[in-house]
């Protein structure tokens, strides 16, 4: 006959169960977001963010040298293969043998791309770029005396118009 004054084993108990399953969740928990915080760069903040401040004033002269020139161009981006291809256009008509491309992700500074292009025969500037991760990308060409920028957004968009208006 079973006695209903006969004890459970501690660790059939439920409550006992419930107690110990809250704490071990918040470890396991823990123990996610330290691998998370060491594996993922959010890029958020710079660390020399007062330098970079000061040096805004470079990069507006840069602006506004392009639009003195009236620098104009055309971006296209072929996902599959990487190959980026850029016309630019100019009133004083020299062009520089090579140009910067920045690919800058909107939010996420670890996926953060940057490439020289080259001028071909062609007259077009071309090289390559890795994989594009999904979203927004601002898209940045420079020298050291100009710059243009642009927004592309990632699946869908493949070519960007560049004016300075």
């Amino acid at each position: 006959m079973n006695n209903p004054e006969q004890k459970k084993a501690w660790y059939k108990q439920p409550l006992v169960l419930m107690i110990i399953a809250i704490p071990l969740s918040a470890v396991f928990g823990g123990i996610s977001m330290i691998y998370l915080a060491i594996t993922t760069d959010d890029g958020l903040v710079k660390d020399d963010y007062y330098q970079y401040g000061k040096q805004i004033n470079l990069v507006l002269e840069r602006d506004i040298e392009a639009k003195r020139i009236s620098l104009a161009g055309k971006f296209d981006f072929q996902p599959v293969t990487g190959i980026v291809s850029v016309q630019l256009t100019t009133k004083t008509g020299t062009l520089p043998a090579t140009i910067s491309l920045e690919m800058l992700h909107a939010t996420r500074a670890g996926q953060d791309q940057q490439t020289e292009l080259a001028l071909t025969a062609d007259k077009e500037y071309h090289g390559l770029i890795k994989e594009l991760v999904p979203g927004r990308w601002y898209v940045q060409l420079t020298t050291s005396q100009w710059r243009l920028n642009g927004e592309l957004q990632h699946p869908g968009q493949t070519k960007i118009e560049f004016t300075t208006n």
